[in-house]
């Protein structure tokens, strides 16, 4: 995967290695030419400024002339006079040949020579200084002249590091801000003078896709709402319709097949409610959590499904585990009409799918400063490998047997997570039948959690 902050980097990076390298070489060689040139300067001046008395060549008695810091570049000094005698000669120094003026470099021993010749009034000055002397005086010299380069370039890639970093900021802001979106928000990115203008296009074109999936969503949640309203009016009066034909025996045909067919318009208007249902919990992307009874909705709940419960001889029930008091509400902060769908719809799926004689309770449970509850069944329970399946839309497991639309979980989840609630299925230990646990609804009187940042 391109990346354009290695991009950049390296080839910033690797830019600023082979420029400084090429100038480092450039500024070596220049600072070592000039080092040398001033070298040969030196020497000339001292050829130039040697005393015209200075004798001694063969002689016990000596006064070498004062060199100062030259000395120690083992400067050799050699005269001749107008007869061509050497009259000077430094000491412990190898003897050189007359050499022409200027400059000349020479071999002898194992050096190489610089040498100076200057041809005076009456006599002839030769100075000479090892080449090897002179290379490492230079070089030292144009190493010298390289340390700011050496500085600078760390200095100038921590600089690149930061610069690049900070350039990329607003696009990596953005990464997070999309990553901590939820699926519902789908609302536009806020432009502000922070977003640099490369990156503008980039937002407005995001903004617009989202607007165009806004655009569709809504017009998706429409469609399924507006069909689910549609089709409950008709389905409900040919259902009353088809009751009173039976009843009046305008409609002919045998009593299993008048059964069947009623059953069917049954299922159809239970899948076109929960259709409804699902519509109206997608289009609430938004929890607004007020106190609420736990304990009254749950007596509700059992209070609508018993009439479906006897029907089918299910032994319907409400327990309440860990209460306050005898009369404790279990009030929590939640959407009132939402925690009812959600028990509603667990408790319909555990009585179509509990045997006649089975039992169902749903339990309140307090834990802490959190409320939960459960629904719990005698039924065939949920194989460990359909569990994660049974929370998709319309998906039904093999061997399922209740009246159902594959709906009922998909709500329940749907629910739970504008809830921001564990929801967890598991079956009985010992016993048969499914038990689903929903937590981390809390308690009216827990102390706020602290505010979210993004």
């Amino acid at each position: 995967m391109t990346s354009i902050r290695r991009w950049l980097l390296g080839w910033l990076i690797f830019g600023m290695a082979a420029t400084s390298l090429v100038a480092a070489f450039a500024i070596f060689h220049t600072a070592r030419r000039e080092a040398t040139e001033l070298f040969d300067y030196e020497l000339r001046t001292v050829a130039l400024s040697l005393p015209s008395g200075l004798r001694g060549a063969g002689s016990s008695e000596r006064h070498d002339p004062d060199l100062g810091d030259l000395a120690d570049d083992r400067i050799v000094i050699e005269i001749w006079d107008s007869s061509g005698t050497l009259v000077y000669h430094s000491a412990q120094a190898p003897v050189f040949g007359r050499l022409p003026p200027g400059f000349n470099t020479v071999p002898h021993g194992d050096y190489h020579w610089r040498t100076f010749g200057v041809a005076q009034k009456d006599r002839y000055v030769q100075v000479a200084q090892p080449v090897s002397v002179r290379e490492d005086l230079a070089l030292h010299l144009a190493l010298h002249t390289l340390w700011p380069l050496g500085v600078l370039l760390p200095v100038t890639i921590a600089l690149v590091l930061l610069v690049v970093a900070r350039g990329l900021a607003p696009i990596g802001g953005l990464s997070r801000a999309l990553a901590t979106r939820s699926i519902d928000s789908l609302e536009p990115l806020r432009l502000d003078g922070n977003v640099p203008v490369e990156i503008r296009p980039l937002v407005e074109a995001l903004n617009d896709l989202l607007q165009r999936l806004h655009t569709a969503s809504q017009a998706q949640r429409t469609f399924i709402a507006d069909a689910a309203h549609e089709l409950r009016s008709p389905l409900a009066a040919l259902k009353l319709q088809l009751q009173a034909a039976s009843r009046d025996g305008s409609l002919k045909g045998e009593g299993q097949t008048l059964e069947r067919v009623e059953q069917r318009v049954n299922r159809i208007i239970h899948l076109v409610q929960q259709l409804l249902a699902l519509a109206r919990e997608d289009a609430q992307p938004v929890t607004s959590t007020v106190p609420v009874s736990l304990r009254r909705i749950g007596e509700q709940a059992v209070s609508d499904y018993s009439v479906l419960a006897e029907l089918r001889e299910i032994d319907l029930g409400l327990e309440c585990e860990h209460a306050r008091a005898p009369n404790d509400t279990y009030t929590v902060l939640a959407e009132p009409h939402s925690i009812s769908v959600l028990l509603g719809n667990l408790i319909n799926n555990a009585i179509r799918h509990t045997p006649p004689g089975g039992r169902v309770d749903v339990v309140l449970r307090r834990a802490g400063e959190c409320v939960g509850f459960e629904v719990v069944d005698s039924g065939s329970g949920i194989p460990e490998a359909e569990r994660e399946r049974v929370f998709d839309r319309f998906y039904r497991g093999d061997g399922s047997k209740g009246e159902g639309s594959g709906l009922g979980l998909a709500i329940v989840a749907r629910i739970a997570e504008r809830h921001q609630l564990e929801l967890s299925l598991r079956n009985n230990v010992g016993a048969p039948g499914l038990r689903v646990s929903v937590t981390g609804l809390r308690a009216r009187d827990a102390p706020a959690p602290a505010a979210a940042t993004n």
